[in-house]
């Protein structure tokens, strides 16, 4: 966990916060230049790939050469190469390591309530704060631009979730460490925000479809009658039974990872038995890596519980950074996402699986949604970006030294046009990236499979 000097007064931490100013202007960070000695895009993906299962490397290949968005999503290592190769403000929190705009959504409270937040933790690492600031505007103008919108409203949305950020982490400086814990966004409080009655429809239909994800809705989705048994479907390549081998591993590893839950959810745990086992292909960036399903049930076949089990690998930051407090992957990212969000998913731990490869386990469905992106218009998408910006700055003054943060930012907006400058050039890095996907697809230095 990432400490305040426990002897630091508040003055001190904003002074350690302007101070920062004299490493990095904030104007600098609207100056962007690629590397003379970056690496190429490509190359960097292959080297990605050489731990990850061949057979669907040409899936994610295909996933991201759809669009420079898709791109964009599936490349955190290349944009993590390109912002350590700038100098950075030291000013550090946990970072999610992938802030892009399609990682915030809904999900469930261990209260049943729905929140807003991040929902991706996989390259989580302490790291300084701006870089996740950039990822999350630098998504913002690349979605901007596919969806067709003016340069003044792609740079004014790129502003918004940067100024968002700023104004956030200024309000949560002057809050105390309790109230600044316990801030959440509530699913319910996104509506007043929406004033065009076409776009309230859609968000009230995508709070529904959230409620609605749950274990038992999957129940009918991704199951079938078998022999008189209850199986999960075979849809090749995306999901495939587990297999005999990998669901006799699945079974070894649920008791190291059951030794990960606190005492009374290990006891609700153990109120359920086994039932089947699945491969699940997911996301853009991850495919490749080990993923699977589990189908357990409870009381009776009618009280199902899904859980995710996913490979943790080296954070894409980690090669760029000081050593992180975590050896084990999947540890990494289980203590990111407790650090960061405002309520964590109550089956969320880790394990380590055959031939030593980390994992981490969570719930599959639990009210689980994602905004609309593609069909959002300029004022949609900057009203969407500056709540990024908002859980952005909450997740990270958990960790961080908010007080700091907030004096380097400051009460203006250079801060906010400078990470605006810098998105608007870097989705134009990113589109001649996605480019160079495209053709290293056609010239046949990597496959990508069609329609998946």
């Amino acid at each position: 966990m990432l400490r305040n000097s426990v002897t630091a007064t508040s003055a001190d931490r904003a002074a350690r916060g302007r101070a920062a100013r004299k490493r990095v202007t904030r104007s600098a960070h609207g100056t962007w230049i690629p590397a003379a000695d970056r690496p190429d895009p490509v190359g960097l993906l292959q080297q990605q790939g050489r731990d990850r299962l061949p057979e669907l490397l040409p899936i994610r290949y295909a996933r991201m050469a759809a669009s420079p968005l898709a791109f964009l999503r599936g490349a955190a290592a290349v944009m993590a190469a390109d912002l350590a190769a700038q100098p950075h403000t030291g000013l550090t929190v946990q970072l999610c390591g992938d802030a892009h705009l399609l990682n915030f959504g809904l999900y469930a409270s261990p209260e049943r309530s729905l929140l807003f937040d991040l929902n991706d933790f996989d390259e989580t690492f302490p790291g300084p704060f701006e870089w996740d600031v950039k990822r999350l505007a630098a998504s913002v103008a690349v979605a901007a631009r596919e969806n067709g919108h003016k340069e003044e409203h792609v740079f004014g949305a790129a502003r918004a979730a940067a100024g968002q950020y700023r104004e956030a982490m200024r309000r949560l400086a002057r809050q105390g460490e309790l109230t600044v814990w316990y801030e959440h966004i509530d699913a319910d409080l996104l509506l007043p925000l929406v004033r065009s009655g076409r776009r309230r429809r859609r968000v009230e239909a995508t709070l529904t479809r959230a409620r609605r994800r749950t274990s038992l809705q999957a129940l009918g989705k991704l199951t079938e009658i078998v022999d008189g048994r209850r199986r999960i479907v075979h849809d090749p390549p995306l999901l495939e039974p587990a297999g005999s081998l990998d669901t006799a591993s699945l079974r070894k590893i649920f008791s190291d990872y059951r030794s990960t839950l606190p005492e009374e959810r290990r006891l609700l745990l153990d109120r359920y038995r086994f039932v089947d086992a699945a491969r699940k292909v997911v996301g853009v960036g991850s495919v490749g890596t080990r993923c699977f399903i589990v189908l357990l049930a409870g009381r009776d076949a009618d009280d199902p519980l899904f859980l995710q089990i996913k490979q943790a690998g080296r954070s894409v930051l980690e090669e760029h950074l000081p050593i992180g407090p975590y050896v084990h992957p999947g540890r990494r990212v289980v203590a990111g996402q407790r650090l960061m969000q405002a309520a964590g998913d109550i089956f969320l731990g880790w394990t380590t699986g055959p031939e030593g490869r980390a994992f981490y386990w969570r719930q599959l469905h639990d009210m689980k949604g994602s905004a609309d992106i593609a069909g959002m218009n300029p004022g949609e998408l900057r009203t969407y970006a500056r709540l990024c910006g908002t859980a952005l700055a909450r997740a990270h003054a958990r960790s961080g030294d908010r007080i700091a943060i907030a004096a380097y930012l400051g009460g203006a907006d250079t801060f906010d046009r400078a990470i605006a400058d810098f998105a608007l050039r870097y989705a134009d890095r990113n589109a001649a990236d996605h480019a160079a996907l495209g053709a290293a697809v056609i010239a046949g230095v990597v496959r990508a499979a069609p329609g998946v």
